[in-house]
């Protein structure tokens, strides 16, 4: 019979723990003796339990391979361009000392220029690069979309086995799954009825983009039953590729339960000028309006709503002002803002939008009519109302009559053509200078035009001169390092040198100034570099 080993038992993990934490002195471990020997009979005893546990493990099953990375058939990057990505990523904000810059360039803000032209190019990013290409895109949210489309299917692969980058799942339509195409229609309809909403958001947006009228249907198709939040951001997604066709379903949703919907589905339809709202607007809208002949000068006489209807309601007037705000002179910008701009020249006499802004208005209400005109030119990308309510850039005040505020100006630059928006705002720096300039400079086409280039290079050399020093205008020549067109840089190199400090100069500015203009040059002669290293040999 079997009576057991005769070896005493083991002694018990927790107590050689215990043992450990309270020291020998005060814990004699299980099985040896106490004094000078029982700190190694702990240590014995520990190897030999470690021994004994791990030698009673059990290997669990193998967890299954991961499928195999997707095939990424962009051709892949130049050398030279995949070893500047490499320093691009590897470069880290705030390693400046002291606060300033230095001459060298800041490689991170070149970053986003670089995704640019690489996703122009159609290039595929480097295998080795994903990891840091996905830890840059979890740091910086404007970075996202470039950076993912530039790593491609293998990132979302990558972002699959690590929960740190689930972000790029959630940013990329479908997790990674491809769309369906045009031919699918069966996928397309199960996606939109079983999908995710932003599954179903990139899908409508992508159905839209190459027929307006197919996504229209599909939306028709399950309105009824969406929730009023999904069917505000559904309604939205139909501003891309807008047209009369979508009239019908949009006078439909202005009686929508939810007042968010109405309110966006009388914004579209006001952003079509034939459509029977913007008639019903501009019926409104002119009856507020009209020119006075009895002065010496023409002048236009508005009369705000006295009440906002039910009518009005329906049309997507709110009636209810802001605080501060008075309730006739609120109705009134609604009306005309959604008024078709193209019909107030016969209804002020055949003026042209030029001589209509001219108009003195009477009665303080000159503001509120040429801001509702602002915003109503925005609307309905009317560059000949734009280019009236902006003004000539060298008018006192610089902005013209209705341009009341920079995020207005920059708004109505934004219907203009590149070249007429640079060189509007080339002459804004010239005649006032860069101190109002950094929300105008955001709307101009990148790389700079030649005129607005040298008139912000003359401005910023204007502004040395004057004695300032160069961190009073760093948003600028922040953006000129990453917007002027690198073939400026010939044009830097009499600004490199360190000039006489004048009397009435701030201490130390021409050194300071240098070593900005030093650094511009640098950072546009390395762009250079960066778009040649991009070029793949004929």
């Amino acid at each position: 019979m079997n009576t057991g080993s005769s070896l005493p038992p083991p002694p018990a993990w927790e107590d050689l723990v215990t043992a450990a934490l309270l020291g020998t002195d005060r814990r004699t471990p299980p099985g040896a003796a106490p004094g000078r020997g029982a700190p190694s009979a702990l240590l014995d005893a520990a190897a030999a339990e470690t021994v004994r546990r791990r030698a009673g493990l059990r290997p669990g099953p193998a967890a299954p391979r991961p499928r195999p990375a997707p095939e990424d058939r962009r051709p892949p990057l130049p050398p030279a361009a995949a070893r500047r990505l490499a320093l691009l990523l590897a470069d880290r904000p705030g390693t400046a000392q002291g606060g300033r810059r230095g001459t060298t360039p800041d490689l991170v803000e070149l970053l986003p220029q670089w995704l640019s032209a690489v996703n122009e190019r159609g290039f595929a990013a480097p295998p080795e690069s994903l990891p840091a290409l996905l830890d840059a895109a979890r740091a910086r949210t404007d970075l996202r979309p470039a950076a993912l489309r530039f790593a491609g299917p293998r990132a979302l692969w990558l972002a699959r086995l690590n929960p740190d980058w689930r972000f790029a799942l959630r940013a990329s339509p479908g997790g990674g799954t491809a769309l369906p195409g045009p031919q699918e229609a069966g996928r397309i309809e199960q996606l939109w009825q079983e999908g995710l909403f932003a599954e179903r958001v990139s899908l409508l947006a992508a159905v839209r983009a190459r027929d307006p009228d197919a996504a229209r249907e599909l939306l028709e198709a399950t309105w009824p039953t969406e929730r009023a939040e999904d069917r505000l951001m559904f309604l939205d997604s139909l501003r891309a590729g807008l047209g009369p066709r979508d009239e019908p379903f949009l006078e439909q949703a202005l009686a929508d339960r939810s007042r968010n919907v109405r309110a966006t589905a009388a914004e579209l339809l006001s952003a079509l000028p034939q459509s029977a709202l913007a008639a019903r607007m501009a019926v409104r809208a002119g009856a507020c309006v009209a020119v006075d002949h009895t002065r010496d000068t023409p002048t236009l006489l508005v009369e705000a709503p006295h009440e906002c209807d039910a009518a009005m309601e329906r049309d997507g007037v709110s009636p209810n002002p802001p605080s501060g705000r008075g309730e006739r002179s609120w109705w009134l910008g609604q009306l005309v803002e959604a008024a078709p701009l193209a019909g107030w020249p016969a209804r002020l006499g055949g003026r042209t939008p030029e001589q209509i802004v001219a108009m003195p208005v009477a009665d303080d209400w000159l503001g509120e009519l040429h801001a509702a005109w602002c915003r109503a030119a925005v609307r309905q990308r009317d560059p000949d109302w734009s280019r009236a309510l902006l003004g000539p850039p060298s008018a006192p005040g610089a902005g013209g009559p209705g341009a009341v505020s920079l995020a207005e100006r920059a708004k109505l630059l934004g219907t203009l053509t590149a070249p007429v928006r640079a060189e509007w705002v080339a002459g804004f720096i010239a005649a006032h200078g860069l101190s109002e300039a950094f929300q105008l400079l955001g709307v101009c086409s990148v790389p700079w035009a030649a005129p607005l280039g040298r008139a912000v290079v003359d401005a910023l050399n204007i502004a040395r001169d004057a004695g300032s020093y160069p961190w009073s205008f760093s948003g600028v020549m922040g953006l000129a390092e990453r917007c002027l067109d690198p073939s400026e840089a010939v044009r830097l190199d009499a600004l490199l040198a360190v000039p006489d400090e004048q009397e009435d100069a701030s201490p130390g500015a021409g050194g300071y100034w240098a070593e900005a203009f030093q650094r511009l040059c640098r950072t546009l002669r390395l762009r250079a570099a960066m778009t040649a290293e991009l070029e793949v040999p004929a």
